[in-house]
């Protein structure tokens, strides 16, 4: 009986997000270090804090670089290099990392939790995100960020 609610707890450490469809702020792809990146991260940055974050981050593996999003609300200031983007929104299941590391930990715990709940499969019509929900304040008394890692989900 222990190891049955020892690896359910395990598993539940897998949280479901739901999206919604939404209009996102798209930094375009680009490179940490070629500017474009840090210049959306200092826009962003500069905008009212909210108690999650609505900033998501992933690869583009066609254009070989990352695209940042931000959650777009009407009447906000939008720097021309960006654009704004319609997000088709959905299920997630996420999981937490430390940011910079290795994440395979955390996408193996997401797959088996999918697989083992038997009522979602991974969504590949969408791709994976990830954002730090890691307070500044927190991030230097830890000294490292947590990153959350969406996988994109669909109920069977």
């Amino acid at each position: 009986m222990f190891f049955i609610f020892e690896r359910r707890m395990e598993m539940e450490n897998v949280r479901i997000y739901e999206i919604p469809t939404c209009k996102m702020v798209s930094s375009q792809c680009g490179m940490f270090g070629d500017g474009k990146l840090e210049k959306f991260d200092k826009w962003f940055s500069s905008l009212p804090k909210t108690m999650f974050p609505r900033d998501f981050l992933w690869y583009d593996s066609q254009q070989g670089g990352f695209i940042w999003y931000y959650m777009y609300d009407d009447g906000m200031s939008i720097p021309e290099d960006f654009s704004i983007i319609d997000f088709s929104g959905g299920l997630y299941a996420v999981a937490s990392d430390i940011d910079g590391e290795d994440n395979s930990d955390a996408i193996n715990a997401i797959k088996s939790f999918i697989k083992e709940k038997g009522c979602f499969e991974e969504d590949s019509s969408r791709v994976y995100l990830g954002n730090i929900p890691t307070p500044p304040l927190a991030s230097k008394a830890m000294g490292y960020s947590q990153m959350d890692y969406y996988v994109p989900i669909k109920t069977i």
